[in-house]
């Protein structure tokens, strides 16, 4: 195999495949590392194995989605962005559909149509792959990049990419790897932690399993800060589990969850299971249906709850022996304000291996945001869940990575060229 390149890229997943793709697109030699013996593993996984490849927003909107550091992506988004992903795959005669809240799938159904995309687009340009390899060192001077040291080889190129995840899925090869490598490239790495993830509860309800299984649709769930004010809140499908919450507007809330926790320990959450309304308004609707009704108020509410969720406030409330037309004015406002403000607290998330994303990584203000190169070391780029960027399921951190990826790509490729002559 050559050991000459213009640029190495190490880690051959999301934001790896792009940037070794853009790179080779831009006239550089290129390999690309990776520990695994098939590319794109972690790809495989996402969306239920259908790869939520991006998502239709305006780009505004997308960056409103990355909580985590999205601003920075501006430039990156000015670049390449969603809309340029979704031309790069039909391009390479990939169909795509757009589901709920603009997520775009292959129309195919299936991750392995994006990575094989991919994979012969690079192969068609020559990059050349190197399977089960890891990197143990990066190799550079005091100001400039000039290669990659494998178990087995030494591989030279005056511009490195590295794009080796984070350390969410470490079966995918995710383990943490690129961290040590930048830093040994003086880099900073802010504290990582569990975004994307579900959460956990020691609430008696929670570890009794008396709503474990049940799932909401369109429900609030908000993150208070220890003075009861929203930290965040999302209107999305939730699920109760053995352990706690997961589903959609859990794991949004997840990232927020695990920054109130490092001065807390625990972290109030709140279920509004009918955020389209006001107290005033269920009040009012609750009066005009079931005022005189003779059934229980269990039957009644299971008319606008689940039956669980209706049998479980109720027992909360002491109510299981009263008719609706029994109920006072403080009980039916108790009742009414417990549909709006149910609130419990979360003690832990999962850990970062088993949430989907990592918060945190290779600080920010030691990349250019233009470029995705270092600021402490000529030649290295910088892509992907390695970064400190992390956004909400749905596509936006698969776009982040492509579109990091394709801008390290491009610029170290430019970079490569200086050093042809």
């Amino acid at each position: 195999m050559e050991t000459n390149y213009d640029v190495i890229v190490v880690g051959g997943g999301t934001s790896g495949m792009m940037a070794s793709i853009a790179a080779a697109e831009n006239g550089a030699s290129v390999l690309l590392i990776d520990k695994n013996r098939k590319f794109g593993k972690k790809l495989l996984m996402t969306g239920g194995g259908r790869c939520n490849v991006t998502n239709n927003r305006d780009v505004d909107d997308l960056i409103r989605h990355i909580p985590g550091n999205g601003k920075f992506l501006h430039s990156t988004f000015a670049q390449f962005n969603n809309f340029d992903i979704m031309n790069f795959f039909e391009s390479q005669g990939v169909s795509l559909k757009e589901e709920d809240h603009g997520r775009m799938f292959p129309v195919t159904n299936k991750s392995k149509t994006i990575v094989d995309a991919l994979v012969e687009r690079a192969k068609a340009l020559g990059v050349t792959f190197c399977p089960n390899s890891k990197v143990t060192k990066l190799l550079f001077d005091d100001t400039q990049m000039s290669g990659v040291k494998t178990e087995t080889d030494t591989f030279l190129a005056p511009c490195v990419v590295l794009t080796t995840g984070g350390k969410t899925y470490p079966s995918t090869g995710s383990t943490g790897d690129g961290y040590r490598l930048a830093k040994s490239a003086g880099h900073t790495i802010t504290p990582l932690y569990a975004t994307e993830s579900a959460l956990l509860s020691d609430a008696a309800f929670i570890q009794d399993k008396t709503l474990q299984g049940l799932s909401l649709q369109d429900v609030s769930l908000a993150v208070l800060d220890e003075k009861g004010k929203i930290v965040t809140e999302h209107v999305m499908d939730l699920l109760f589990t053995h352990f706690g919450v997961s589903g959609p507007a859990a794991l949004r809330c997840s990232s927020f969850v695990n920054q109130q926790l490092e001065k807390h320990d625990e972290v109030p959450v709140r279920l509004d299971c009918f955020p389209t309304k006001s107290l005033a308004q269920l009040a009012k609707e609750w009066d005009m249906t079931y005022q005189t009704s003779k059934k229980s108020v269990k039957n009644d509410l299971a008319q606008w709850i689940p039956e669980r969720l209706a049998d479980f406030f109720v027992t909360r409330l002491a109510l299981e022996d009263v008719a609706s037309y029994q109920l006072t004015q403080v009980q039916r406002d108790s009742l009414i304000e417990l549909l709006k403000d149910f609130t419990f607290p979360v003690h832990h998330t999962l850990p970062i291996e088993k949430s989907f994303v990592t918060g945190g990584g290779v600080h920010l203000k030691e990349i250019n945001p233009k470029t995705m190169e270092s600021k402490q070391k000529s030649g290295l780029f910088f892509a992907g869940e390695l970064i400190d960027i992390n956004g909400y399921t749905g596509g936006f951190n698969i776009t982040a990575a492509f579109c990091t990826g394709h801008s390290a790509g491009v610029h170290a490729a430019q970079i490569a060229s200086y050093f042809q002559y």
